[in-house]
């Protein structure tokens, strides 16, 4: 199968590298910026590019792996291609493809839909007809690796068959393919962005707090390690522990003290908050 990538960050890399280990032929990686389309290439054998007006048209599938606020813009912007376009977004809707620009049809694929005269000028809209949704839930980084077949995948189709294709292609790279609809994949970015990204903002926090006592952020590691080892095997409110659980105000008085950034106090209130309200 013949993919195009449009997007060269830690998703497309990760994903890119896995299909094309999974017997896929990546052939264009498509960034705004050159040097990172040509990275990215190199690693899958694939041409690097930087204007979208270059795009070969010929593949089966077009992946948009791209910042949530850019990817409207870069879908309007595509030309006119044969395959089925999807994108890796969590909080984005299938729907972003049910549009009625011509930028974004397919020869293959078209519904003719017409539309009000613009400017005195008859213009037909069309409706490309497969599309869909490719979403890896993992925290990817470019400079680490990690074992692809783990990582769960969620997929959503316009049509069945185009549902049915897509999870086939998910499963030959992941173990753990799962449809999901655009109306529950966005709680599950949101729980994903408390889980990962809000999580790893507290070893931040953490390591900042350590650095002022001129302590290493190592000593935290085997704390950190314990406390996402747990949540494995029993529900994440039975493991919660601290200060703010049992609502020892003694305690969370004095490391307010400690705290000398007004906005990581506020941080360190609402959350201590939020505990002993769930403890409740």
């Amino acid at each position: 199968m013949k993919i195009v990538f449009i997007g060269s960050g830690n998703v497309a890399t990760h994903l890119s590298i896995a299909l094309k280990e999974a017997g896929n032929q990546i052939i264009q990686i498509y960034s705004r910026t050159i040097q990172n389309s040509q990275i990215l290439a190199e690693k899958v054998g694939a041409e690097a590019i930087n204007d979208i007006n270059y795009i070969k048209r010929d593949a089966n599938l077009y992946i948009f792996s791209l910042k949530d606020d850019i990817l409207p813009l870069i879908v309007n912007q595509m030309p006119v291609t044969d395959g089925i376009w999807v994108h890796t977004g969590g909080s984005v809707s299938i729907e972003l493809f049910n549009s009625d620009n011509p930028s974004i049809i397919s020869d293959l694929n078209i519904q003719k839909i017409p539309t009000t005269p613009k400017n005195d000028k008859s213009e037909t809209a069309f409706r490309i007809k497969k599309y869909g949704v490719i979403y890896p839930l993992q925290t990817f980084s470019k400079n680490r690796s990690l074992d692809f077949s783990k990582v769960p995948i969620f997929i959503e189709g316009n049509s069945f068959e185009t549902e049915g294709f897509l999870t086939e292609l998910a499963k030959k790279i992941s173990d753990d393919v799962k449809l999901l609809k655009s109306d529950q994949r966005k709680y599950l970015h949101l729980s994903a962005v408390f889980a990962n990204n809000f999580s790893n903002h507290m070893y931040t926090l953490s390591h900042e707090i350590l650095k002022k006592a001129g302590v290493p952020f190592d000593v935290l590691k085997p704390l950190i390690a314990e406390t996402a080892a747990k949540v494995m095997e029993i529900e994440p409110l039975d493991a919660q522990t601290g200060p703010a659980v049992r609502l020892d105000e003694k305690i969370l008085n004095k490391q307010l003290e400690l705290i000398d950034d007004n906005e990581v106090r506020e941080i360190y209130r609402h959350i201590s908050k939020s505990i002993n309200r769930f403890a409740k």
